[in-house]
């Protein structure tokens, strides 16, 4: 277990733009910083970085927190292994006290699949480079292919023995569990599942090693030349992006990604220097690999090995890269050759060179592809002109897709106008065939109707060579939209008061020689009870109770909370995705005529009070005139005159506090 002042020293240290810049590629706007959001699908930034608060939020799906957080949330980590993450990246000396079997037991439990695969991983590169068949198959293999022993240790590297259990036993007397091996896809019914194969090691975006793909030297033998880990919990073949972890760096410091087919594409291009490369291990590329592309950079180089008949397969996956938005240039290599064998015949500089020229732009290479197999035969060519028309009917920018259609207009030699009207026809047939799949699903009734055409576009529009008025971008229906939560008795004025305790609660008011908290907590100590929202009292009563014991907790209090409830509440209220534009002084010569939010807490805190504390006197005295009529219907006098002189004190309070505040009180 670390040490809590080891825990505070790490969160302290730990910076929101650092942690989250390991992940996605972040760019400067203001005093933040933004990016694609990592945990949802998005094409226009709405993940937001507040270096001055410490903390990340995404104004799209609504996720936030600090550094640690967003490790335990990206990563899967649990609290200790964020911590640990962190550590290691500020070089910080962990000091833990000496755990108890129960826990130990537990955090084994949790930490098992990437524990055992750890030990794979190390078991895998001893026997390479210290059993007999290691070094004869294993070894000689790789050097063959060029590589060092830096490369081979850096990318983890290995070999699995012949034997139907020889890692299992091994694994065993490490004290390892064969439930636990199972999960990991390690053996299958008490067997090795990699056996006399070559193995490379498959990480994370943290590094960690999730699991392996496993080559077959031998010839001649009636067993697939790859095997990869089936899927585990923490092992999806579709999220993986092979060598992404050694070149996450490079690819945003070059701001290009190039795409390999294959394991040792990836690993020869990283030994001689071009670090920016990832592979889709030999299947086509899915939505999530392609998000982890676009945390990093908009551009994607894809490298096609000299073997035409596989090209055209490959192509359609790239039509994918296109729909997520991404500028794609296309480099074919030399007939017969992959990566890393042209590299090794050509040197690095010509292979550099050859990168340079030859990269094409994806659709006008598809179309002179196809251009060339068509010929002049005119059938080949319509089909091949709705071939790329579709291809274009995939990318999301408008502008982008204009300039397309009118090069391809050029190139195939048709009008401009009817390209325009296809790929509009493509947009409008593909979403009437998604709006007929939510309709089989049942989908939301907030979608259709808040869907531009709920029935499809009006007729005729393809015709016209223009898009429907009103019209998605990508052709697609709206997300759904999601209802408003309800609001109930005086919830805005609860939230703003805890808005105000949250983020100024700690400042001094130095006139009234008390902090924000302390000024609001006296002044609403008779009506704390009656708050609408749960929540909201709950952060009025503990500031209390903080107040009481002389503490004044700032935000980060409240944003580092053991109640998930509280810290996201916190999030959200130090979270703005506005902020004033320097332009208004230094372009426009407009000086503000007052101080910003975060200098304005001494009147914010006071209208902020007052406000709340109005709403609250209107209640009670609409509640005591109820009372009044229920007390003359019984004709209680006694009682009805007490009411009637708390209803005028009520009034007195309430109209005074409405004037202040230039409120009419009907």
């Amino acid at each position: 277990m670390i040490k809590p002042n080891t825990v505070r020293e790490i969160i302290e240290t730990a910076r929101a733009e650092d942690v989250v810049g390991d992940f996605v590629n972040l760019k400067r706007r203001g005093t933040n910083l933004i990016g694609l959001c990592p945990f949802h699908n998005e094409k226009t930034p709405s993940f937001n970085v507040n270096p001055g608060r410490n903390i990340y939020k995404c104004f799209g799906c609504g996720r936030g927190g600090d550094p640690v957080n967003f490790l335990m949330e990206h990563e899967q980590l649990s609290f200790p292994e964020a911590l640990r993450w962190i550590a290691g990246k500020y070089g910080i000396e962990i000091e833990e006290v000496e755990l108890s079997e129960e826990q130990r037991a537990e955090q084994q439990m949790a930490d098992s699949l990437f524990i055992a695969n750890q030990f794979a991983c190390d078991y895998y590169q001893e026997q390479l480079f210290d059993s007999d068949r290691g070094r004869s198959v294993g070894l000689s293999y790789f050097k063959k292919r060029g590589f060092r022993e830096e490369t081979l240790r850096k990318f983890g590297l290995g070999y699995a023995p012949l034997g139907r259990d020889v890692f299992l036993n091994a694994a065993q007397l490490a004290g390892h569990k064969n439930s636990t091996l199972e999960k990991a896809g390690l053996i299958k019914n008490k067997r090795d599942f990699f056996r006399d194969r070559v193995m490379f090691t498959i990480r994370n975006l943290s590094g960690k090693v999730v699991g392996f793909g496993g080559r077959i030297l031998q010839k001649d033998v009636k067993a697939p030349k790859y095997i990869n880990t089936p899927e585990t919990e923490v092992y999806n073949k579709s999220r993986i992006l092979y060598g992404a972890f050694h070149a996450k760096q490079a690819i945003r410091k070059e701001d290009e990604c190039i795409i390999t087919e294959g394991y040792t594409d990836v690993i020869s291009l990283h030994q001689a220097g071009i670090e920016n490369v990832v592979a889709s291990s030999g299947t086509s590329l899915t939505v999530d690999q392609i998000g982890v592309i676009k945390r990093y950079t908009p551009n994607a180089k894809v490298l096609f090995d000299g073997d035409k008949a596989g090209i055209r397969a490959a192509l359609r996956g790239i039509d994918l890269l296109l729909e997520q938005d991404l500028n794609v240039k296309i480099v074919l290599l030399p007939e017969g050759e992959d990566p890393d064998s042209y590299l090794q015949q050509v040197g690095l500089n010509a292979f550099k060179t050859y990168l340079e020229n030859k990269a094409e732009d994806f659709i006008f290479f598809k179309a002179n592809l196809l251009l060339a197999e068509a010929g002049n035969d005119p059938v080949k060519r319509t089909a091949l002109i709705k071939d790329i028309v579709g291809s274009i009917s995939l990318i999301p920018d408008p502008l982008k897709r204009s300039l397309y259609i009118k090069e391809c207009a050029r190139l195939f030699g048709v009008d401009e106008q009817l390209l325009v009207a296809e790929t509009n026809k493509i947009i409008a047939q593909r979403l009437r065939k998604h709006q007929q799949k939510e309709r089989a699903r049942g989908g939301s009734s907030n979608n259709s109707e808040k869907a531009p055409f709920p029935s499809g576009p009006p007729p005729g529009w393809e015709e016209q060579g223009m898009p429907p008025p009103g019209w998605e971008e990508q052709g697609m229906m709206p997300p759904p939209i999601a209802a408003e939560p309800t609001v109930t008795g005086d919830e805005y004025q609860e939230r703003d008061l805890v808005r105000i305790l949250i983020l100024y609660g700690d400042k001094p008011l130095e006139e009234q020689e008390q902090s924000v908290a302390q000024f609001i907590m006296t002044n609403i100590d008779d009506v704390i009870d009656n708050f609408d929202n749960e929540l909201y009292q709950r952060v009025a009563k503990e500031y209390q109770v903080l107040v009481e014991k002389g503490e004044l907790p700032s935000a980060s209090y409240f944003m580092q909370h053991e109640t998930e409830e509280l810290r996201k509440l916190a999030i959200d209220m130090v979270s703005t995705p506005y902020e004033f534009s320097e332009n208004w002084e230094k372009k426009w010569e407009v000086v503000l005529n007052q101080k910003a939010p975060d200098e304005n807490f001494i009147i914010d805190s006071a209208h902020g009070l007052k406000r709340f504390r109005l709403r609250k006197l209107t209640r009670l005295c609409q509640e005591n005139v109820d009372k009044l009529k229920e007390l003359t219907a019984s004709n209680e006098v006694e009682e009805l005159v007490l009411y009637m002189k708390l209803q005028q004190r009520l009034q007195t309070l309430r109209n005074g506090l409405a004037n202040e505040l230039g409120t009419v009180v009907l």
